[in-house]
């Protein structure tokens, strides 16, 4: 099964406490949970928390801020052409399949 987000896009979150955010993906993780696919994505300036760094010879300790990981199902691609979110299709082009958006039929590089 394809992935309906991957690395390089642009989502908004649709639900939690960043709700309202934009940011860019990072990261995309997959692992399996009780025989299921579960997915993250790490975005860009969404579900940032603070850690705590002990000090070692080479780095300084303290505290710094880190982007979790976000549940696939609590984002959705942002298209920029109409400023609202949307949902991904599939359809073939030239015997290639290809991601596009569904609000504007605009394909995906």
């Amino acid at each position: 099964m394809g992935m309906k987000i991957v690395v390089g896009d642009d989502v908004v979150v649709i639900s939690g406490k960043d709700k309202g955010k934009m940011g860019k993906v990072i990261k995309v993780l997959r692992k399996k949970h009780f025989g299921k696919d579960v997915s993250f994505a790490i975005v860009s300036g969404v579900n940032i928390c603070k850690k705590s760094v002990k000090a070692t010879q080479k780095s300084d300790g303290g505290i710094i801020n880190i982007a979790k990981p976000i549940n696939l199902s609590n984002i959705a691609l942002f298209d920029s052409t109409l400023g609202i979110r949307t949902r991904v299709g599939y359809k073939f082009i030239d015997e290639k399949k290809v991601r596009f958006m569904k609000s504007s039929g605009k394909v995906i590089e």
